[in-house]
């Protein structure tokens, strides 16, 4: 069973005692991400579906050199980690200053390592709402990856709460870069527990299109068109927001400094039910 975003990597530490550490540095950086989020919201773009209202487009259309991201072109719609956090296994660095930019129509991702940090990021769409993010609601995203070992995708719905495991999370896409994508849904309980689906497609090569859908006892996944699975066990019921957390994976520990790729987003859209 692959473990998840949630899980440490470390075992200098018992289970339970590193797993409260990293979920306490992982909110800090929610908390800060948030106070942003809060602040200002997001203009309102059209394209609504068959029973869901759009609440956020965003198609990259303006390109940004490395280290300028959000900047003026995006920083109304986005947000993300500040640089200089660990992420969830401990052995990666957030640092969008050095990751993200936007070019030829796709946010790119740069995972790399620089004077002994391995570099990630974790942006965050806004809202167009005061709130962070939403109860219940579509959330797809148009994205390829490299093959680059030692990290993954773990790109997630995590309660605007901060209450883990108590709130739940939901993790799709995620999976080791030169692995295969999978699917979780963390139960809103707090003696914890998961659903989890596995697919035989791999995170890296082509591009795929991850849809999530959360309503009310049901998330149902699917990718590129096709069902991957229904949880209906302990859905979580609490106001969400979506991280496209990219990092470093947890087991087998940090990557060689040579490791080096890239992801890229072409194209997220977020849907409210009416």
């Amino acid at each position: 069973m692959p473990v998840t975003g949630r899980v440490p990597a470390s075992t200098c530490l018992n289970e339970r005692e590193t797993a409260y550490a990293h979920h306490l540095r992982q909110r800090v950086y929610r908390w800060l991400a948030w106070l942003v989020l809060a602040i200002t919201p997001a203009p309102l773009l059209a394209g609504d579906v068959p029973g869901w209202h759009q609440v956020f487009a965003e198609d990259f259309s303006t390109d940004v050199p490395l280290g300028g991201f959000p900047g003026p072109a995006y920083q109304s719609k986005w947000v993300g980690y500040p640089d200089g956090g660990r992420d969830t296994s401990g052995n990666g660095t957030y640092f969008p200053s050095r990751v993200l930019s936007v070019g030829h129509g796709a946010l790119n991702i740069f995972l790399h390592t620089e004077n002994g940090l391995h570099l990630v990021a974790a942006p965050i769409p806004r809202l167009p709402t005061a709130r962070q993010g939403q109860r219940y609601g579509r959330y797809v995203v148009r994205f390829r990856a490299d093959p680059v070992p030692g990290y993954k995708l773990a790109w997630l719905l995590w309660p605007d709460s901060n209450h883990w495991p108590a709130d739940g999370e939901i993790d799709f896409p995620e999976g080791n870069l030169n692995r295969t994508i999978g699917a979780f849904v963390h139960y809103a309980d707090p003696n914890g527990g998961q659903t989890e689906f596995k697919t035989t497609v791999p995170e890296a090569g082509g591009w795929h299109i991850a849809a999530t859908e959360w309503l009310p006892g049901k998330v149902t996944f699917s990718l590129d068109g096709h069902l991957i699975g229904i949880a209906t066990t302990q859905v979580p019921t609490q106001p969400m927001h979506w991280v496209l957390q990219t990092e470093t994976e947890l087991v087998g520990g940090p990557p060689s400094d040579r490791a080096a790729g890239n992801v890229q987003v072409d194209w997220v859209r977020i849907y409210a039910r009416y």
